[in-house]
């Protein structure tokens, strides 16, 4: 099973005084980087069976991009806004096959600490707009190794390239 993480895109300044982390929505940068993006997966061939996003506007946003992009749509889940972890993916793709693909769309510092986890450790930033993949080896315990990490920039010189 080959699992995607994708960091939401720029968002609103968080230390506005009617700073409400719930309602931050992405910026005009935040909207045109995950376009990009959104291309670049079509052409990399992402064919995922679901695409699970975190509740809060900005990836909210982010995934409702990405999944127009790929034809498809979002379903919202709790367990992938904060506190997301390895427990919460094992739920998500229990019923999935090992063929499968899942993009989960969310926030830092839980991405890159549920990839560490997959992983059996290390340090892992996930830029914001950055993706990475996963792939699963085993399910019991839930273990991956990471393929690919991928940063915005390099979503937009695969979008025009």
């Amino acid at each position: 099973m080959k699992l995607y993480f994708f960091r939401h895109g720029n968002a609103e300044d968080a230390q506005a005084p009617e700073f409400d982390d719930f309602t931050r929505r992405l910026t005009d940068k935040g909207v045109e980087r995950t376009q990009a993006a959104g291309s670049a997966l079509v052409r990399l061939g992402l064919k995922p069976a679901r695409i699970y996003s975190s509740p809060r506007v900005r990836a909210r946003q982010t995934a409702d991009l990405l999944a127009k992009a790929l034809g498809m749509t979002v379903t919202v889940r709790e367990e992938v806004g904060f506190g997301f972890n390895i427990q919460n993916i094992a739920a998500l793709i229990s019923d999935l096959g090992n063929e499968d693909e899942v993009l989960f769309v969310g926030h830092e510092p839980d991405l890159s600490i549920a990839i560490s986890a997959l992983i059996g450790g290390g340090e892992i930033l996930m830029k914001k707009g950055g993706m990475a993949r996963v792939d699963l080896f085993a399910r019991t315990p839930l273990r991956g190794a990471l393929v690919w990490m991928l940063g915005p920039r390099v979503f937009d010189d695969l979008a025009n390239g």
